[in-house]
């Protein structure tokens, strides 16, 4: 396949994907506004693992730094690292609300720059996160992103 195609194809894959996981809007919601930045190392084969360690900062003065385990399996292949990693939290009142196991589905595709967008979901918390790295990978995946306190 083409790179371009695949390209295409797999962005139209991950729009497909996660239209059913947008966060749903909170109507008179306070909550406050969450970031995360973080960096992970992974590979996959049918079965996907990533490990890292990032940040989350609240607006309110809140912060804790985390580990990050993803895993999963799926339609995939590939190894990666991805250095800059943002993400952004919704539906969050408190920092200790971040901590947990995310659902998640993706679609990717890349070639020494890779690249990765996906929404994750917790109960009413939400996560957008996005990144950019180097290696391989193309497929589909579906798994867990957990989020803990670092120690």
């Amino acid at each position: 396949m083409h790179r371009r195609h695949a390209g295409f194809v797999c962005g139209w894959l991950l729009a497909s994907l996660l239209s059913g996981f947008a966060p749903a809007a909170h109507a008179g919601a306070t909550g406050v506004d969450c970031d995360l930045r973080f960096a992970l190392r992974g590979w996959s084969l049918l079965y996907k693992r990533a490990e890292g360690t990032g940040t989350v900062r609240c607006d309110n003065g809140q912060s804790m730094r985390v580990r990050i385990v993803a895993k999963g399996g799926g339609l995939t292949a590939g190894k990666y690292v991805i250095d800059d990693g943002k993400g952004a939290f919704s539906g969050v009142n408190d920092i200790r609300e971040v901590p947990g196991v995310y659902a998640q589905a993706e679609a990717h595709a890349g070639a020494v720059r890779s690249g990765t967008a996906q929404v994750l979901t917790k109960g009413p918390v939400s996560l957008a996160i996005s990144g950019t790295g180097r290696g391989w990978d193309l497929g589909i995946a579906f798994g867990l992103f957990e989020i803990t306190p670092a120690k």
